[in-house]
């Protein structure tokens, strides 16, 4: 294990990184340079503000995994100029051939790039509910990241997935096996793992936060994020914790930052239900616990009001 790894498994507080830190790869359209997170997993960290020109949409987390045979991306990227930057990392590494990529959710920095990928025939996998959410809102994905990436997003068009899984989906590729897994409703539709068992290393998508504050969407099911994080996601026994956005870390940290973070806030929220609160008041629980985190400005108050809306009918 690196030294830099050992500290970031042993670390007992966040690592938290700050929106205000300008990109860290000025070179390439990545914010920052891929890692080796252990030997053969490798990760580019994106910011954990939210997508802006300045770091081209590279808020969430590139990883590729060196099987010996070929090469499997996880997250196509946020348009088809950062699937190609980080193909150039990759090559720069490795001259193995990228034989998957999986989307670990059918956001637009998940999938935006697949046509980078699509276009030299790479086979590209995805749960089937991202796979329906890329076909029902893709192209509304790709005019908000149009929006704010302008130059950067020229040549890039939806490309749907080839592959769809439903539960489970074994890669067997060199030495490694992968498994693919929606282990249950979290984050957001399809939702994806990766787990490598004989490495103890899951990449986990947007299930697990701990460095930015975790985003709930209006059809985000907390008590169900809950139960899939504390029952299967933890059931893993993971040493190693790539989230969907932030450093590399252990299953301590993303559980205090995100199963805790929810349980609190859904516990603030049931407490103001109970005295007969508003909704126009809910979006105002006390929340202060949490406001280290990255984007606490920008999500606190929305998150609120949606367990509100969410728990007002449980």
């Amino acid at each position: 294990m690196t030294r830099w790894m050992l500290a970031l498994v042993c670390a007992g507080g966040a690592a938290m990184a700050s929106e205000d830190i300008a990109d860290k790869y000025p070179q390439s359209e990545l914010y920052d340079k891929p890692v080796e997170v252990i030997p053969h997993v490798w990760s580019a960290i994106g910011a954990t503000a939210p997508p802006t020109y300045e770091n081209a949409g590279h808020n969430n987390n590139l990883s590729f995994v060196v099987t010996g045979d070929g090469i499997v991306v996880i997250n196509g990227g946020a348009s088809v100029r950062l699937a190609a930057a980080l193909h150039d990392e990759i090559r720069a590494v490795t001259d193995q051939p990228v034989r998957l990529v999986i989307n670990e959710n059918g956001q637009g920095h998940a999938m935006l790039g697949n046509a980078y990928w699509a276009d030299l025939g790479v086979d590209i996998l995805a749960h089937e509910d991202a796979i329906h959410e890329i076909e029902e809102n893709g192209d509304f994905i790709l005019q908000g990241m149009q929006g704010y990436n302008r130059d950067r997003a020229e040549g890039t068009r939806v490309a749907v997935p080839n592959l769809s899984f439903s539960d489970r989906h074994v890669v067997e590729m060199g030495e490694v096996t992968l498994e693919v897994l929606h282990l249950g409703p979290a984050h957001g539709p399809g939702d994806t793992q990766v787990w490598i068992p004989d490495w103890q290393i899951v990449i986990a998508g947007d299930i697990a936060f701990h460095e930015r504050m975790p985003p709930i969407f209006g059809d985000t099911c907390t008590s169900c994020w809950i139960e899939t994080f504390d029952g299967p996601f933890t059931a893993l026994g993971a040493t190693y914790v790539i989230p969907g956005h932030g450093h590399p870390t252990n299953m301590a940290q993303v559980t205090r930052y995100t199963s805790d973070y929810l349980k609190d806030l859904r516990a603030k929220i049931r407490a103001h239900l109970d005295a007969g609160g508003d909704l126009a008041e809910a979006y105002y629980v006390d929340q202060s616990r949490w406001q280290m985190l990255d984007t606490f400005e920008e999500l606190a108050t929305k998150n609120a009001g949606r367990v509100y809306e969410e728990m007002e009918w449980e």
